[in-house]
């Protein structure tokens, strides 16, 4: 697994790559938001009640900036999360909220 550190307009975020036998799996993570590639559902962050968004078709973390929402928790619908917004914004928005 590679870590790194993220700066978001000022908030910093963690960053993990996680290799697989055949992809790799991408998320970004910060004090309570969370962005998840493709491999992910948002079943269990539901259950949990944690703020999950995923995007899919990445293979970077700036993809994952840039990539349209394709699925939200309902705590991150809460946080005004919706589909089709960027990662970013994503991220941001389930930060501050």
């Amino acid at each position: 697994m590679q870590t790194c550190e993220l700066d978001i307009d000022g908030i910093l975020f963690n960053g993990m790559r996680i290799p697989t036998q055949n992809g790799t799996i991408l998320l970004i993570q910060g004090r309570t938001a969370n962005l998840g590639c493709g491999y992910f559902t948002t079943a269990t962050a539901d259950r949990l009640n944690d703020r999950f968004a995923i995007v899919t078709g990445v293979g970077s973390f700036a993809d994952m900036m840039e990539a349209k929402v394709v699925a939200v928790s309902a705590a991150a619908a809460a946080c005004g999360v919706t589909v089709g917004m960027s990662g970013r914004e994503a991220l941001l928005s389930m930060e501050k909220c």
